[in-house]
């Protein structure tokens, strides 16, 4: 196999597929190389998430996140139904428990307006329960633009296309970036499995990302933090209490939703995430701990600010993030009728989530480029969503550049 290739995209989640796709429609007869270091795609968030098709309705209006999330969307659903993926548009339920709630549905709402969504609905407590029977809300918000799907098989999909796009595309799993380094306007990229060599090199590396930012020599004034986010199962009569997907108004300071009950597209139903800071950036345990990892968070200025600005959130989150007993009741509040028996232990993700000096949350996507690179930084969700639309911003920057 040739080691030298137009393009090489490091990251085979679904963003770097995502990218890889669009790019090779847009240059068919160019070579392109994505790096995988993990024995098989969509390992890590992608993997992990909590497979929800995001409606946009939360996010600034004007945003790259509530631009691409809106275009992405509808381009998800289009390769959806195209290549037969598993999914459905169930709709979300946003629903509110305390009258101290009411503001903040109202300019969730109106922030939906503002993002294009025209047919959400503010529902009464009875009209709530035409959608959820089993929840005891005072008001809500039906989103009929959420749905599920298989985020494993959209990449899957994305992988075959790419690769019949043309004959030269080659996908390496298995193979960790070592070092970067530049000669004659080339990119070489060095790895556990030969060294690689590319006029151009898209970076979509998710939890790594500001790693291999600085592998490159960007200056970053921002840091990668893991914030681990645990789900339970919904089992045995709880299965009947939960139709689509609901979700509790969140706290709009921060870019976490809230534990929530989502509908899945094989028909099970997962409560969560919590969201906790991870001691380990691919740790998917409970328990997961490096030291490295642990090290290097606990060294930038803006984690410790970001600690003791919600010191008792995190607490509180923490503690929950080991007790059922606390899960379930958070979980309680969206369906007072769900019990212990109900709710097993199921699997954790693990969002990347860049954090500044300051120590604010980044809100929205962040992509840095070099001349001769493109890192795309920060991430998270609606990241899935928005993928082909994120892929669209990618191209047409490299497109123009050249």
């Amino acid at each position: 196999m040739t080691n030298k290739f137009d393009y090489i995209i490091v990251g085979g989640g679904i963003v770097g597929l995502s990218i890889a796709y669009k790019l090779a429609l847009k240059k068919s007869d160019k070579s392109i190389l994505i790096i995988e270091k993990e024995n098989k795609l969509a390992t890590h968030q992608t993997g992990n998430n909590s497979g929800v098709i995001h409606s946009g309705i939360y996010y600034t209006p004007g945003s790259l996140k509530a631009k691409n999330c809106f275009n992405g969307r509808l381009q998800l659903i289009d390769f959806a139904k195209e290549h037969n993926i598993s999914h459905e548009m169930c709709g979300k339920l946003i629903a509110a428990f305390d009258h101290s709630e009411l503001d903040t549905l109202d300019r969730i709402y109106e922030n939906g307006i503002k993002n294009g969504l025209k047919d959400i609905t503010i529902l009464s407590s009875e009209e709530s329960k035409k959608y959820e029977p089993f929840v005891d809300c005072i008001k809500s918000i039906f989103v009929p633009y959420a749905g599920i799907i298989d985020y494993k098989e959209v990449v899957e999909v994305l992988f075959k296309e790419f690769l019949k796009i043309n004959k030269k595309n080659t996908v390496l799993k298995s193979t960790k970036v070592i070092s970067l380094s530049e000669n004659k306007e080339q990119k070489i990229i060095n790895t556990n499995n030969g060294t690689y060599k590319t006029a151009y090199t898209i970076f979509a590396c998710g939890l790594q990302a500001d790693e291999l930012a600085k592998s490159d020599n960007i200056d970053l004034d921002v840091q990668i933090v893991g914030f681990r986010g645990d789900y339970y199962n919904v089992v045995n009569k709880g299965l009947k209490k939960v139709k689509g997907l609901i979700y509790p108004v969140p706290n709009i300071d921060l870019p976490f939703l809230g534990v929530h009950l989502t509908k899945m597209h094989d028909g099970k139903v997962e409560a969560g995430p919590n969201a906790v800071f991870s001691f380990k950036k691919e740790g998917y345990s409970r328990t997961s701990f490096s030291m490295s990892d642990s090290m290097r968070a606990f060294s930038f200025k803006g984690l410790w600010i970001l600690f003791f600005g919600y010191w008792k959130i995190g607490l509180a989150e923490y503690i929950r993030a080991f007790s059922k007993k606390r899960f379930l009741k958070s979980l309680q509040r969206l369906v007072p009728n769900l019990k212990m028996e109900d709710i097993t232990i199921g699997k954790s993700g693990v969002r990347a989530q860049a954090l500044d000096k300051k120590g604010n949350l980044i809100d929205d996507f962040l992509i840095k480029k070099t001349n001769n690179s493109l890192h795309i930084i920060n991430a998270p969700s609606p990241a899935a969503t928005a993928s082909l639309a994120i892929a669209d911003e990618v191209v047409s920057k490299i497109i123009i550049q050249e």
